[in-house]
């Protein structure tokens, strides 16, 4: 399954942008876990700029034709490239985008696009930290743990979402899974596997 051809054009669009005006940015949410090799996000474009920065993206996307516009949550600001949404997040689960934050990207190719993309870890506890009493559906981030186990830090996982019930319930149905076992057997079993050849 691909990601949709019309978001990644949008992704295009926020990342040339975003670069014009400027704006340190990573991508995250569903187009990141895409551009890491998990499920296609058929939702929208998500990416993470410092809080200082917010007016100067809202004011690229507006000099490439969107549309911005702030919602009652605090924690973002959303664009609009025609009808598809981008959200531009300096705030996500009650922690600010900082320099030390966006240094963890990775740039990566995502469609026509090359763009810092954050690592796995972080987008996996991002994930689970919006489970709640009213948000409890962990049949998405199942192929989202399957699809990036080997990327995953779990120890990190555990450490950052420990304050989460959710979470902690979501980590034990991997564990029981076997998701979380990272498969090295075969390197371990083949000590030349990897070297060089003389």
């Amino acid at each position: 399954m691909e990601a949709p051809e019309e978001l990644l054009q949008t992704l295009t669009r926020v990342s040339s942008a975003l670069r014009d005006g400027e704006v340190p940015f990573a991508l995250t949410g569903g187009c990141a876990i895409y551009a890491r090799g998990g499920p296609a996000s058929e939702h929208d474009v998500d990416v993470l700029v410092r809080p200082q920065d917010v007016e100067v993206a809202q004011q690229a996307m507006e000099n490439r034709g969107m549309s911005t516009v702030e919602p009652p949550e605090d924690w973002l600001v959303k664009a609009f490239d025609g009808d598809r949404l981008v959200d531009i997040i300096h705030r996500p689960n009650e922690y600010p985008v900082t320099d030390a934050v966006l240094k963890e990207a990775e740039e990566l190719r995502v469609g026509p696009a090359s763009v810092p993309v954050m690592p796995a870890t972080h987008l996996l506890v991002d994930k689970l930290l919006v489970l709640g009493p009213h948000r409890c559906d962990m049949s998405q981030l199942l192929p989202t743990a399957r699809a990036l186990r080997e990327q995953i830090d779990w120890d990190a996982v555990r450490r950052d979402t420990e304050h989460s019930p959710y979470a902690e319930a979501f980590l034990l149905l991997v564990e029981r899974l076997g998701i979380t076992e990272i498969r090295i057997q075969e390197a371990a079993e083949d000590p030349e596997r990897g070297k060089e050849p003389n």
